[in-house]
């Protein structure tokens, strides 16, 4: 079968998946709500039970579509960072984009009650407050790994650059938990263990346009990402604007990574998984087709980890973490295993 009829039915398949596994997540719960009632609330609201239409349209859609933006984003982000570092174990969590992220995010709930600044991140503001220090941490931290990254050679040096300056970050966090009062410092832990429930509609409103802005943006840089796959001079010999298009990894980079992590916590794995599995699944280099089905993989995933974290039952789920974990370790292990020699393949033609 010619490849590109093999792929046009790989993303039927996913299409498909994705539906079927938003309704799986908005099924599951620390209430039991049949099947039926989950259908009758989605398509028919008008004859079901109240109770079951707040529980579903207030919680669990909000976060199905929120493990969906995740996934996505995330996904995205560690495309961008692989091809940019030309590393296949770069993404947010392991270059310390989430960490950056993190910091911006304890500066606002560990320190905001302590300056005077309580009241003015109160509700909605909280939140933007808390999105902009976010995407600030994760573009620094972005920024400082790019800078290094022009003075090394190495991919492993690079990585373990970046786990180090996730350690002093954790340092530094550690030190403003050691200070913050019990309230913050609950609610600070809670959030650290990565959960996609704690968003609501007032959220999204948020956090839709600005991961939609990102995802549209990666793509828009799709040429120039396939240029930078054949090398930095090829790409300047093409006439890509190799500044440019650096800088515009950097930001985009940031802001994916720093909003998700903001509304849903630090999510290790998602990024560094997801473009692998893409990239065996389609066997494509072109970021053209790469970027849309990496996001398409990442929100079928997300979602899928959700739903293996309510698996246990009860009103307490897992952290989403452990879970992405789970199927992203051994994923990383593979990688390690079967890449001794780090190689590129051309864009396809």
């Amino acid at each position: 079968m010619p490849k590109s009829k093999r792929n046009k039915y790989i993303f039927v398949i996913l299409f498909l998946l994705l539906p079927l596994s938003f309704v799986v997540d908005v099924f599951l719960g620390s209430v039991r709500i049949p099947f039926a009632g989950v259908i009758n609330v989605l398509f028919n609201p008008q004859t079901a039970n109240p109770v079951w239409i707040t529980i579903i349209n207030e919680f669990r859609i909000p976060k199905a579509i929120t493990a969906i933006l995740a996934g996505g984003a995330l996904s995205v982000c560690g495309l961008l960072m692989q091809t940019y570092f030309r590393n296949p174990l770069a993404e947010p969590y392991v270059l310390g984009i989430s960490s950056g992220a993190s910091l911006g995010v304890a500066l606002v709930i560990l320190t905001s009650e302590k300056i005077g600044l309580n009241l003015l991140f109160a509700g909605t503001y909280n939140k933007i407050g808390i999105t902009a220090a976010a995407m600030i941490g994760g573009v620094i931290t972005l920024s400082l790994v790019a800078l290094i990254a022009r003075k090394v050679s190495s991919n492993v040096t690079l990585l373990i650059l970046g786990l180090m300056i996730g350690y002093i970050i954790g340092s530094v966090e550690s030190i403003l938990k050691y200070y913050s009062t019990a309230e913050n410092l609950q609610g600070y832990v809670i959030w650290g263990m990565g959960n996609f429930g704690n968003v609501i509609w007032r959220d999204l409103a948020i956090l839709v346009p600005v991961v939609i802005a990102g995802l549209i943006a990666s793509f828009l840089l799709s040429k120039q990402l396939n240029l930078l796959l054949l090398g930095e001079n090829y790409a300047l010999s093409m006439g890509a604007n190799i500044k440019f298009v650096r800088l515009m990894i950097i930001i985009i980079g940031g802001i994916l990574g720093g909003a998700i992590t903001a509304f849903c916590g630090p999510i290790a794995f998602v990024g560094i998984a997801v473009p692998h599995i893409t990239k065996n699944l389609f066997n494509v280099y072109d970021h053209k087709i790469l970027i849309p089905s990496v996001a398409l993989v990442g929100a079928i995933l997300a979602l899928i980890c959700d739903i293996i974290s309510q698996m246990p039952g009860g009103e307490q789920t897992l952290p989403v973490n452990a879970v992405t974990s789970l199927i992203g370790a051994p994923i990383v292990i593979w990688i390690i295993l079967s890449q001794r020699k780090i190689k590129h393949t051309p864009v396809d033609e």
